[in-house]
């Protein structure tokens, strides 16, 4: 009965931390900017670069791994376009210090070397805060398979 009492303390405690993180005006400002990088994402922003650390490192689901450098070259020139990226689930926020990961799930369909694709993505994502503004300092996606 300890057990179980004890697991509900900490299952109870991961949720309040994780509601604490997105209520809060710093959670906002962050989950504002999870938002903007499916919109960049989505329209081919160029704006993107804004919310990424220079240090950024994305790691797509094919194995394809990208640095800053790697990501700004493929994004300008529409090596993969997005026709729609939508978030499905936000499974975890979890926060220590200015460091936040996060898993959701998204769909999303677009265009890859004239080919059309649509998948699920599994994502966790790595933000970092510098002063006062969320920056992504590492993306990693898996394929969700029907």
């Amino acid at each position: 009965m300890k057990k179980i009492s004890f697991f509900i303390l900490l299952l109870s405690f991961a949720l309040w931390s994780c509601q604490n993180i997105a209520t809060s005006k710093e959670g906002q400002k962050l989950l504002g900017n999870m938002k903007l990088l499916d919109i960049y994402l989505q329209n081919n922003d160029e704006k993107i670069v804004d919310i990424l650390s220079p240090d950024v490192s994305f790691g797509h689901s094919n194995g394809w791994i990208q640095n800053f450098e790697d990501f700004k070259k493929d994004f300008s020139s529409k090596k993969v376009t997005y026709k729609e990226i939508q978030q499905t689930e936000l499974s975890e926020i979890k926060k220590y210090k200015n460091t936040v990961s996060i898993r959701r799930k998204i769909k999303v369909s677009g265009t890859y070397k004239n080919q059309d694709f649509e998948m699920k993505l599994a994502l966790l994502e790595i933000w970092i805060r510098k002063n006062t503004v969320w920056k992504l300092w590492s993306r990693q996606s898996v394929e969700i398979k029907p």
